[in-house]
């Protein structure tokens, strides 16, 4: 079945209009509306800068200026109707501008081409997420940070393989997030700094015959500079696949933050307690109390990951220039940020809220022969021997503790001269787990007084 009438947007090339099958896989207005405000601030800035060029009339730039935000006045306040028949964004606010102020509606499309528009368009979008990302992400690692403050010093077991290895303090496992998080602003803020380049003007791939003034643009739309090439310029993704690459791991350090916490809050760590206001019940067992809001963040970062390897799906054979594959690429990039954002959110609340049992953490850090790392620096630093000898030491002490079922503070001390004659009372000193973290003063490590210069530090740098 075709429509009556061919699309007045494409000119008089079609003898008719398209299949009703062609009209539902070629638009995209369901999912590019979202870029209105940008297109608009877009269109505002393309039409000064023709004024300014003699290129349109000032009478029509001011018209096309004024109708513009009128058409945006609609939108914010959901008095426009959105046509599928127009397409997209650009031809649904370019008709209704024609509505609104007539004839000099059709002299904005001067000089540029959809191609070009959408692309600049995608990329204020793209930027002002970064920029939103970024302020989430500071709120966070303050959250994590003032959990970090409250239990500099509260001592709690660190795990490799998540088995018991080595004493550690609260606030120095928080700090580990605050360093992950800190590489994530550092990526968006670099992927930034790359992609703010303005692509309005490349028309639809070679530029155009007009005497446009790209700086002025690029100035007027807060981009660093116009882009150089007009073929990459409406060609480019790269700055939505680095947004996605990014995105993808800032999601995978909030899903690993979320696994610890959903581990900790069970009944056989009991490290931390979910809020109410971060958990949910069971319809059937009325004692649940489940961490729904931090297996979700959990879960967000499947659909960050899925929508990176979608778009880089799309795009991976696509020859220069533009091709329609590339109205696939904004519905993944906006999930994936809705995605995040959400996540960021819930983390920062569910830090925020949740209670710590430091009681629980410190008797923790005492199980797993946590200190015989300790023991066996002990017998370096204090009787000379290799560290491979120590370490054969302490592993028959450890067999040993194990045998007699106790833990090597519960060991006498004829029983470690057992083991090794060369002993005394002083080594028990190190087997206490407050000892070890206390020890641990080199330049990133576990002690109290590294983790408050930290907290310090990490103050001054998010302000």
């Amino acid at each position: 079945m075709s429509n009556d009438s061919p699309n007045e947007m494409w000119g008089g090339r079609f003898a008719e209009g398209p299949d009703a099958v062609m009209r539902a896989i070629n638009t995209s207005i369901g999912v590019d509306r979202r870029l209105a405000g940008h297109d608009i601030r877009g269109s505002r800035a393309h039409a000064a800068m023709l004024a300014a060029r003699g290129i349109i009339p000032h009478s029509d730039a001011r018209a096309i200026r004024e109708g513009l935000l009128t058409v945006l006045s609609e939108i914010e306040s959901g008095d426009f109707t959105f046509s599928e028949a127009l397409e997209d964004i650009h031809m649904n606010v370019e008709s209704r501008l024609k509505e609104i102020i007539g004839e000099p509606a059709g002299r904005l499309h001067t000089a540029r081409s959809r191609n070009d528009q959408v692309a600049t368009d995608f990329r204020m979008w793209v930027r002002d997420q970064l920029d939103a990302l970024d302020g989430a992400l500071k709120s966070l690692s303050l959250a994590l940070i003032s959990r970090a403050e409250a239990g500099a010093d509260w001592v709690m077991p660190g795990f490799t393989h998540l088995q018991v290895a080595q004493p550690v303090t609260w606030g120095h496992h928080m700090l580990a997030y605050v360093e992950m998080f800190a590489r994530d602003m550092g990526r968006f803020s670099d992927a930034r700094r790359r992609m703010n380049e303005c692509p309005l003007g490349a028309a639809a791939l070679a530029g155009t015959s007009f005497p446009i003034d790209r700086e002025m643009t690029a100035r007027a739309l807060g981009f660093d500079r116009p882009s150089a090439n007009s073929i990459d310029a409406v060609s480019d993704r790269d700055f939505a696949l680095e947004f996605l690459s990014a995105a993808s791991i800032c999601s995978v350090h909030l899903s690993r933050l979320a696994e610890e916490l959903v581990i900790w809050s069970t009944a056989q760590f009991r490290f931390v307690e979910m809020s109410d206001r971060f958990s949910t019940g069971s319809s059937i067992m009325p004692q649940k109390k489940n961490p729904d809001a931090a297996e979700l963040v959990r879960a967000k970062s499947g659909r960050v990951l899925g929508a990176t390897v979608s778009l880089f799906t799309v795009m991976k054979g696509l020859p220069l220039t533009y091709s329609k594959d590339m109205q696939e690429d904004k519905q993944q990039v906006f999930d994936a940020a809705d995605s995040l954002t959400l996540a960021i959110a819930a983390m920062e609340g569910i830090v925020r809220d949740m209670g710590v049992n430091a009681a629980e953490l410190e008797a923790a850090a005492a199980t797993g022969y946590s200190t015989a790392t300790d023991l066996a620096d002990w017998l370096v630093r204090e009787r000379g021997l290799p560290f491979r000898d120590a370490h054969r030491v302490t592993g028959a002490l450890v067999a040993l503790a194990e045998s007699k079922r106790c833990g090597l503070r519960d060991l006498s001390l004829g029983d470690m001269a057992s083991v090794y004659a060369d002993i005394d009372e002083g080594v028990f000193d190190v087997l206490e787990p407050r000892m070890s973290v206390a020890s641990r003063t080199s330049l990133g490590g576990t002690a109290p007084a590294r983790v408050r210069e930290e907290i310090m530090r990490w103050k001054e740098v998010l302000g």
